[in-house]
């Protein structure tokens, strides 16, 4: 023990922790650390230390650490740990990381590793092994040499994978655990990634043909050439699968996620201003390390036409759940949708009501969609930004594989059931995984991107940022869809609400600002945007006081 004690006093001197204002910490939230690139020096160091403890824990299973800020500008960067099922950071281990970063001298910092390796019985001799990548970030280079400080100092085994998309480096924490067992996720490399959603694609296809050219805005982050990698996989001469990448310059780092991607697509409500799309061509845009995914196109009448998360959710669940049907399981699966309040009320209404499916609400952050929709045989999550997902149970994987089919339309539907279960990344939300899926099921149904936009009509809504004197005022229940407190502010929004058809509105912190986030939706545009402003007045009133 004491040999880590000398190793990482000596290695935490070459990589300093940036002391932050009396009273203010560094927080482990659903994106890990994330921040300004040069802030994260000392805490990507503390990371490994922190790394090599979980996997000690978990005796000597692979953990994974992922350098990215994903769709946030160019000069910000991020450390986050992925878990041996390739899923995020247990949630207990959430504060250790917290004490570890924000112990305020070398010395605390090893009196603190110690202290959680006796509090946890981790035994300091047992082997640990890290795996690890980053995005295109030029911060990169040294969040990952303190990283490397880190693991070498407390004596773990480590793997540097390099540049990766989020997605990869969470299949390759799963692939590298899960190998030579029964539950095998797929051969531990990025080319096994490549072989393995290329190969299900084939499949699920089943033949069909995927009509026009489709467009894939890069976000000038890695997902531009890890899919253009992917593309050299599927075989021409089975599928005519006619990709166009755009926005895929990862030479110019000042360029990342700008104007561009799938965050500037939700939130600015537009294409990305180059290149100019022609109307009518189908559309999608990924964000910077590649886990978020949205569709759009030009439609030659109406304009912009946006299909984000919530629509992706709503086309997996009524694809699967029909195929599911169709393979006679439907008593044998229970198939749930889980979304966060952010989720358009028509889409919630649609699933509810014409895909007769469960949806269940939970607080914004991927982890607890998560954790809800593996509660389900088949769980859809997805959040409106475009990052999600469908999770598979081992016993719904094992159906697709062992039913016996009693006609060839039972066969076709769980060969194309146990496609989907190899294409769909099930550690995260994928966006080229998402994207192949998507392309599967508009190729099945035959559709168009209007066709798909025809199922339902999205209520209007506005999202408005309020800044306010402290954010942790703000507590919120019931999914964060009511305010707790301050008191007396959720019964001002409920008579606000009152006054508007179809409508809804809350108030939640920001989870990294000063600020709350007011969503309203109503049954027309201008009543969507008064509702928002009125609830905006209500929540700077109360955040003044």
């Amino acid at each position: 023990m004491e040999n880590h004690d000398k190793a990482i006093l000596a290695a935490s001197a070459r990589h300093p922790i940036v002391p932050l204002p009396k009273g203010q910490f560094y927080n482990y939230g659903t994106a890990g650390f994330r921040m300004k690139a040069d802030l994260l020096e000392g805490i990507s160091f503390r990371v490994g230390l922190l790394a090599s403890l979980r996997s000690r824990k978990l005796n000597g299973q692979a953990i994974g650490v992922m350098i990215t800020a994903s769709h946030n500008p160019a000069a910000d960067n991020g450390v986050k740990i992925v878990d041996p099922m390739g899923d995020m950071l247990e949630q207990d281990w959430e504060r250790y990381a917290t004490a570890l970063v924000n112990a305020p001298s070398d010395d605390e910092l090893v009196a603190v590793y110690n202290k959680l390796a006796a509090e946890l019985k981790i035994d300091l001799i047992v082997p640990a092994k890290v795996i690890y990548g980053r995005d295109t970030r030029p911060s990169g280079h040294t969040l990952v040499t303190a990283l490397v400080a880190g693991l070498a100092a407390t004596g773990a085994e480590h793997v540097d994978y390099k540049l990766l998309t989020t997605p990869q480096l969470h299949y390759l924490v799963r692939a590298t655990n899960s190998e030579g067992t029964p539950l095998s996720y797929g051969k531990v490399s990025e080319v096994g990634y490549y072989e393995k959603l290329a190969e299900a694609f084939v499949r699920a296809l089943r033949g069909r043909r995927i009509d026009g050219t489709l467009v894939v805005d890069c976000a000038n982050g890695v997902g531009g050439p890890k899919l253009s990698e992917l593309l050299k996989y599927i075989p021409k001469d089975k599928v005519n699968f006619d990709v166009k990448v755009v926005n895929d310059d990862v030479l110019r780092p000042e360029v990342l996620n700008l104007e561009c991607g799938a965050d500037f697509v939700k939130t600015k409500q537009r294409a990305p201003p180059s290149p100019k799309q022609q109307p009518g061509i189908r559309c999608c845009s990924l964000d910077g390390d590649a886990d978020r995914l949205i569709y759009y196109w030009i439609d030659p009448e109406s304009g912009f036409v946006m299909l984000d998360g919530d629509r992706i959710s709503s086309l997996a669940a009524s694809f699967i759940g029909d195929l599911v049907e169709s393979a006679g399981l439907k008593n044998d699966l229970r198939i749930g949708v889980v979304q966060t309040a952010y989720a358009n009320g028509a889409s919630t209404t649609y699933i509810t009501q014409h895909l007769r499916l469960p949806v269940i609400c939970t607080p914004t952050g991927v982890k607890h969609l998560h954790h809800v929709a593996q509660g389900f045989d088949i769980g859809v999550y997805f959040e409106a930004n475009g990052h999600g997902t469908v999770l598979f149970s081992p016993d719904a994987l094992s159906a697709f594989r062992n039913a016996e089919p009693q006609s060839p339309a039972q066969k076709d539907a769980l060969d194309t059931l146990a496609a989907l279960g190899d294409l769909i990344n099930q550690t995260v939300g994928d966006a080229i995984s998402d994207m192949l899926l998507v392309e599967v099921i508009l190729a099945h149904k035959n559709w168009t991107l209007r066709d798909w936009a025809m199922t339902y009509a999205d209520l209007p809504n506005r999202l408005v940022r309020v800044e306010v004197g402290d954010k942790d005022r703000f507590r919120t229940t019931d999914a964060e869809r009511r305010l707790l407190h301050p008191a007396g502010a959720q019964d001002e929004i409920d008579q606000a609400v009152k006054k508007y058809k179809d409508a809804r509105a809350f108030a939640r912190a920001s989870g990294t600002e000063n600020a709350c986030r007011v969503y309203a939706e109503a049954a027309t545009r201008s009543e969507a945007n008064e509702l928002a402003e009125r609830v905006a007045h209500i929540i700077e009133r109360y955040g003044a006081q």
